[in-house]
Formats: C-alpha cells, sequence, structure tokens
C-alpha cells in the first residue's frame, strides 16, 4: 500500500540554505529510522537500486501550489517558521516496520537538519483540503478506482526530474522514460503485475516544460519541470486503459526518474475538469 505522510516541522534553530539540499533531508530521514531501528536504517542507506521511499524537499508555503514545489532555497529558514515535507512509501511491510515512529513523535524533541534543530509537530497520513500530498490507498485500490476509459493524462513535474539513459542523465520526459519508471516501481512492491508492453499505446501530445539546475556539494543535475500531456491511442481493451489509468495515479507516491529519495522526480496527475 502507498502512503504519502506530511510531516509539519518547525525549525528551533535558523536553517543555513546549504543544509536544505537533498543529501541533508535524506539523512533526516534515516535519522528519523534510526531512532526506532537502527538496523533497517542501515539497509535503506545500503540500497543501490529503486528505493522504497521518495522524499520531498522542504516546503515553507503553508498552502502548497497545485504543481510546482519549492526545490530551491536562496535563503536561511528563520527559527519558528512553520515548513512541511513529504516521505512517501512504497512498500507495505517497511511502513508497518515505521508505524510507532509516526504515531510516538514527541513534538517535543529535537532532530537535527545539518547544523539546524526543529522539531515534528504533527503527521499528517490523509489529503486534507490544505495539504494535497497527504494521503494513502492499497495498491488493489489505485488499480479498482482507475478509469477504464480516460485516454489523456496530463502530469505535472512538481521538482526537477530527470532519468538515468546508459550512463548519463536525461532531463527529456518521454513516453519511455516516464512509464517505464512508474512500471518498475509498480511491479516491484504491488503484487499486481502490469506487462512491459503496456506502455506501447501512450503518445505524448502537449509538452510545456523547462529545465532547472539542482545542485549540493556533490553534484549539479539538470530536471525538467512543468506539464505534460499523454494520449492513450488505438483500439485497446478496456483492461489495458485501466492498468495504464492506475499507473498515471501511482505518479503522486512514486515519483518517477532519479534521486527520488533527494526530492526530485515529485510528479503528479492533473485531475480532468468533468463537465
Amino acid at each position: 500500500m502507498p502512503y504519502s505522510l506530511v510531516l509539519n516541522l518547525l525549525p528551533q534553530t535558523p536553517i543555513p540554505a546549504s543544509h536544505l539540499t537533498g543529501r541533508h533531508l535524506h539523512a533526516l530521514f534515516l535519522d528519523l529510522v534510526r531512532s526506532l531501528n537502527p538496523d533497517l536504517s542501515k539497509e535503506l542507506h545500503g540500497q543501490t537500486t529503486d528505493k522504497a521511499f521518495t522524499l520531498s524537499p522542504l516546503q515553507v508555503e503553508t498552502r502548497p501550489r497545485d504543481f510546482l514545489l519549492q526545490w530551491r532555497q536562496d535563503r536561511a529558514i528563520a527559527a519558528g517558521t512553520p515548513c512541511w515535507w513529504r516521505i512517501s512509501l512504497l512498500d507495505e511491510a517497511l511502513f508497518g516496520k515505521l508505524t510507532h515512529l509516526w504515531l510516538n513523535l514527541n513534538p517535543k524533541q529535537a532532530w537535527s537538519l545539518g547544523a539546524a534543530d526543529l522539531s515534528v509537530t504533527t503527521v499528517l497520513g490523509t489529503a486534507q483540503p490544505q495539504q494535497p500530498w497527504a494521503g494513502y490507498v492499497s495498491y488493489a485500490q489505485l488499480y479498482e478506482q482507475a478509469s477504464d476509459s480516460e485516454r489523456q493524462i496530463r502530469f505535472a513535474f512538481c521538482t526537477p526530474t530527470t532519468f538515468r539513459v546508459t550512463q548519463y542523465d536525461c532531463a527529456m520526459p518521454t513516453r519511455e522514460l516516464v512509464f517505464q519508471s512508474l512500471l518498475r516501481r509498480w511491479n516491484q512492491y504491488s503484487n499486481l503485475p502490469f506487462p512491459k508492453e503496456l506502455i506501447d499505446s501512450i503518445y505524448p501530445s502537449y509538452f510545456n516544460i523547462q529545465t532547472q539546475i539542482v545542485m549540493d556539494s556533490r553534484s549539479k543535475l539538470i530536471g525538467c519541470v512543468g506539464e505534460v500531456t499523454f494520449q492513450i491511442l488505438g483500439n485497446l481493451e478496456e483492461s489495458v486503459i485501466k492498468q495504464i489509468n492506475a499507473l498515471a495515479d501511482f505518479a503522486v507516491f512514486a515519483g518517477v526518474g532519479r534521486k527520488t529519495p533527494m526530492g526530485m522526480g515529485m510528479v503528479r496527475r492533473i485531475q480532468q475538469m468533468k463537465p
């Protein structure tokens, strides 16, 4: 079952802009896990393939915009500034191992983000009017609720997204790169495998994207942000259309591309307005 948890945070000391990188937030997540299960933290740190969790950049806007999120802070975040941070978990077993962590977080306990201290005030696990990034749903429900007739898929790339192609990175969100990423994660964690030929009937129909640079002390990556629309074409069985739509709905939990545990590749489907 995919889970999307939003942690509301309150800095106790200023957070320097240099300590807001994906690497620092990844370390904070591992520290949270280590407080409950040191072996699990070491296991997650050592994973080299698709990881069972994603992390967002730290956000300071109380009401997130529908699309672009903040992935770069040009100045320090002052002490006492309310922030939020999204953690998604794709593996039911991983969520089970961390349940006691979410239930027992002490709002008075200080956690380190680089040189700064912060506290976790609340954890949201269900969608809220002011917080659309929280929620959970089983893989079976994702499939059952998916449309078997909708042929248009609009994606918002909310943080810079890039893909590994051979030994290099590619910032262009092609059909193959986007949907192969989703399909690989779905088949790894859902126990409801879809065939790899599923994506053959998907074609891009609209792009409104731009490139952005993500930098930290170790690397510089170029990713895309913006909107892309894909169409499902051809004479297809309803079950095939349903599977493709389930993958698209899964994107809000899984993200796509590289460095999703570092805040990159946050994607969500833009729902169509019904007449």
